[in-house]
């Protein structure tokens, strides 16, 4: 009873954030045009906030885990792999194959992520997280860019990938926070506060942002890829990787950041760099909609098996 209550207690707050944001957009108070400014908004101010902050304020020796970091990247790079190989004998369409590759293995970690981390493992210190958001991030985007110009015929441009990863809000704050942290540099009592306050209105932003972004747009048409890629990216994927981990003797803040990575819902961003990218936007962002409601109920089985087995 003790975990149903803790995992309930986590996710439940997530979701009914969500919500709030779908309700708003229903009831006119926030419109559709409002929600990419919002979103540049939270993504580009409060989100690196968010980022230097956990890092700033966490131990950096124990933040940093470079097992951890292998891990994480080796498994995202076999599951884009596997996804790939999926698309190419499954999905018939050219179009949709980016969007289903994007689908399957870039997860939503950069907005579920921290909260969903600290609700679970309330004290911890989520730099660990916070460093893993630094890391994940730039490897899931540049994954994004070349599968999608790959299926559209573009020919990916390594200077333009350089140049996006240098100018991400989320590394730029997380570099900055181990630099400030590594330095020992000491910010002033009021400055840390205000970060603190920007860094705590960051998750509730995003997700009441992901909330209004739900649209249905119909999946009579493409309900086989999208049905693939929501038992794919919230129970395979999951079953595997975190089955890997478990066995590696990953635990605690560890599993838990792992599980966020790879249980959560498909990124937001993935519907827009696939309509920015001449992939399937509808199935694109079909499949946000989709992942990001039935995950609210896979996480909090994951999360609960989890704590029943005593692995955090």
């Amino acid at each position: 009873m003790n975990s149903l209550t803790i995992c309930l207690g986590a996710i439940t707050p997530l979701f009914l954030t969500m919500a709030a944001g779908f309700a708003a957009k229903r009831a006119g108070i926030v419109k559709e045009s409002d929600i990419s400014r919002m979103n540049a908004v939270a993504f580009k101010a409060f989100m690196p906030v968010m980022c230097f902050y956990n890092i700033y304020n966490s131990d950096l020796s124990s933040a940093v885990r470079p097992r951890l970091i292998l891990f994480a990247v080796c498994a995202i790079f076999a599951v884009f792999g596997l996804s790939l190989g999926f698309a190419a004998l499954f999905v018939p369409r050219r179009d949709r194959r980016g969007v289903v590759v994007q689908g399957l293995y870039r997860s939503n970690f950069v907005i579920l992520g921290l909260p969903f981390v600290s609700g679970l493992m309330e004290g911890a210190d989520v730099g660990v997280t916070a460093v893993m958001s630094a890391i994940v991030v730039p490897v899931f985007n540049v994954l994004a860019v070349i599968v999608l110009e790959s299926y559209n015929g573009k020919k990916p441009s390594g200077k333009k990938l350089a140049l996006d990863i240098a100018k991400n809000p989320l590394i730029v704050g997380s570099v900055l926070g181990i630099l400030t942290l590594a330095t020992g540099l000491k910010l002033p009592f009021p400055i840390v506060n205000f970060l603190r306050d920007m860094g705590k209105a960051a998750s509730p932003l995003m997700l009441f942002l992901l909330g209004a972004f739900f649209r249905f747009n119909g999946a009579k048409d493409h309900w086989k890829e999208l049905l693939a890629v929501s038992l794919g990216r919230l129970v395979v994927i999951p079953a595997l990787v975190l089955g890997a981990a478990i066995a590696l003797g990953f635990r605690d803040i560890e599993l838990v950041t792992l599980l966020a990575i790879f249980a959560s819902s498909t990124a937001v961003a993935s519907f827009t760099m696939a309509e920015q990218m001449g992939g399937d936007a509808a199935l694109a962002g079909d499949i946000v909609v989709a992942t990001s409601t039935l995950a609210s109920f896979t996480l909090f089985g994951w999360s609960f098996l989890f704590k029943v087995l005593n692995l955090y």
